[in-house]
């Protein structure tokens, strides 16, 4: 289960009930907007970016489901959450892609210099990242970066991870873990650690890195990313989108989304 909170979930932005997950009816704009209002009035909060996987194993486990719906944003990372905002009567929702959010919000970090650590991903994926995001973004401040192995963190162990963080005093931590373990980690730290914002990015750490290719804007328009990534790692995502998918849109037509 989540840890306390330090604020309640952001109540000036609605949300879209998709399935039991409250997905913000947010553009890029707005999003930026209120993350940066966190910063200055260091206000704690997370923010999950989630699609079609995000809410399928939310239905699963009521515990994820709280966990995106106690977070400051919950972003439509993908078109179907986008459709489904729309359907709702949330006309001016657009795609906040976790990649592209990782670019806006570093662009405005670099202007406000607000400092960035970076949690996650393989050893020296991180490290690229930063080098690749300062050829974007020079003045970047970043305050530091580990990648923690791939099993779970003695307690011992996660309480130096939360001294090395809370030492470099950043004002954004960014996680690139896998969903779930990303939520989870990010819910059960938010209190514990003294940075005002936490976004659980997944995949922008290897995009953003140059290890993991990104679809066609097309593909990303029109809802067809499951499918290049599919294309790409037939084995490891074959069960996630052959699954989720068709039991996601025959879900929706059950449930329809609902603007709260």
């Amino acid at each position: 289960m989540p840890a306390a909170r330090a604020q309640p979930p952001a109540t000036s932005i609605r949300r879209v009930d998709v399935l039991g997950v409250g997905v913000s009816a947010i553009d890029m704009p707005m999003a930026v907007a209120e993350i940066s209002r966190w910063v200055r009035e260091r206000e704690k909060h997370y923010v999950c970016v989630t699609g079609v996987h995000g809410v399928m194993e939310s239905r699963r486990d009521p515990s994820l489901q709280l966990i995106h719906n106690e977070s400051g944003l919950t972003t439509p990372d993908g078109m179907p959450m986008v459709w489904a905002g729309r359907w709702a009567g949330a006309r001016w929702m657009r795609r906040v892609y976790g990649p592209d959010l990782m670019l806006a919000v570093c662009g405005t970090a670099e202007t406000e210099g607000w400092t960035s650590f970076f949690y996650g991903g393989r050893a020296g994926v991180a490290e690229r990242l930063v080098e690749r995001l300062r050829g974007r973004f020079p003045n970047l401040a970043v305050a530091g970066t580990y990648a923690p192995p791939f099993r779970p963190l003695s307690r011992e162990e996660d309480e130096r991870v939360i001294q090395l963080i809370n030492g470099a005093k950043p004002d954004l931590v960014w996680v690139g873990l896998s969903t779930p373990k990303q939520e989870r980690w990010m819910a059960e730290h938010v209190v514990r650690l003294e940075a005002p914002v936490l976004l659980g990015v997944g995949a922008a750490f290897d995009i953003h890195a140059g290890t993991l290719p990104q679809a066609p804007r097309w593909m990303q328009r029109t809802g067809l990313e499951w499918l290049y990534r599919l294309l790409r790692e037939p084995r490891r995502l074959w069960r996630r989108y052959l699954s989720n998918n068709p039991r996601f849109v025959l879900a929706i037509f059950r449930d329809r989304p609902r603007l709260r």
